[in-house]
């Protein structure tokens, strides 16, 4: 496959007016008075990887081809140096299949399963925590000038979520400059896309950070670090084993970043303190996210 410098352009970034995202249905409000609001789709996508049926998976429908390269990668079922050799989808079969030079057999490892939309993505193999316990990853700073620059323009940038909420979202960035906003009904898949993107362009990792909005999980820590990526922030909160898995593998963890304040769990030493908090904002309402009364 062939390999670029650098990402294409433009990059991705949610697009909220694509009518095939979001569906429009009417209800009632706490007054009794009728309303209408905008919620995403959920479609089902069928993954194949040659002629063996993989996963089932609920998402909004984006990035197919993405997010399919981007769920075998982060499952250990295809290598960074494996031959892609064609990724077809079928909007009508809603089927996306993934073909490779060498033959792969998983049938000892898998059933036919349905994954579901919510956040536990609930179907990580054992052999990733080995996969993932090998990796080395690179040296790299984390400036809080960065990371505050990061947050703020991902946070005026125009969304699914702020056009019908429900939805997670994830962005890969370089220093503070956004690079790929993926958003569906799990995070998982969000992360997923972004992996896809990154092996389909031949993106390098070793500078980049990945935020997300939902919670600093064992599962986003281990999709990280498979992704090489050293610096995973959230503007939610953590787990336990979330933040053992990433000082075992040295993974830099930050999360409630909101407005001047952020919380580092592991890999502290990345960080860069040359921001003065005396220029920094607070978060504004009307920009608030999942996870301002907890940690979802």
């Amino acid at each position: 496959m062939m390999k670029i410098d650098k990402a294409p352009v433009p990059l991705i970034v949610p697009n909220p007016d694509d009518p095939r995202l979001t569906e429009r249905v009417t209800g009632t409000d706490q007054t009794g008075a009728k309303v209408e609001i905008k919620v995403p789709m959920e479609r089902p996508l069928t993954l194949y990887l040659n002629s063996q049926e993989i996963v089932t998976m609920m998402t909004i429908g984006d990035y197919p081809e993405y997010l399919a390269l981007g769920y075998l990668l982060n499952q250990n079922m295809l290598k960074y140096n494996d031959e892609v050799t064609e990724v077809e989808y079928d909007d009508d079969l809603q089927v996306v299949v993934v073909r490779t030079s060498h033959h792969t057999n998983f049938e000892a490892k898998l059933k036919k399963r349905t994954q579901t939309s919510g956040c536990a993505q609930g179907t990580a193999f054992g052999d990733l925590l080995e996969a993932v316990e090998s990796v080395a990853l690179p040296k790299a700073e984390l400036r809080t000038s960065w990371l505050y620059q990061m947050t703020q323009t991902i946070n005026t940038m125009p969304s699914l979520y702020l056009e019908a909420g429900a939805i997670h979202g994830c962005v890969l960035c370089q220093e503070g400059e956004p690079l790929c906003y993926t958003e569906d009904v799990g995070r998982h898949n969000a992360v997923d896309k972004i992996a896809g993107w990154m092996y389909r362009h031949g993106v390098d990792a070793s500078d980049k950070i990945l935020y997300t909005t939902g919670r600093l999980t064992s599962e986003m820590v281990i999709k990280t670090v498979r992704m090489g990526i050293p610096i995973l922030v959230s503007r939610s909160g953590f787990t336990a084993w979330g933040v053992d898995l990433a000082r075992q593998v040295g993974l830099t963890l930050v999360g409630r970043t909101r407005g001047k304040r952020f919380i580092a769990l592991a890999g502290e030493e990345r960080i860069v303190y040359d921001q003065n908090l005396a220029y920094v904002e607070e978060e504004s309402a009307k920009h608030k996210r999942k996870g301002e009364g907890g940690d979802d």
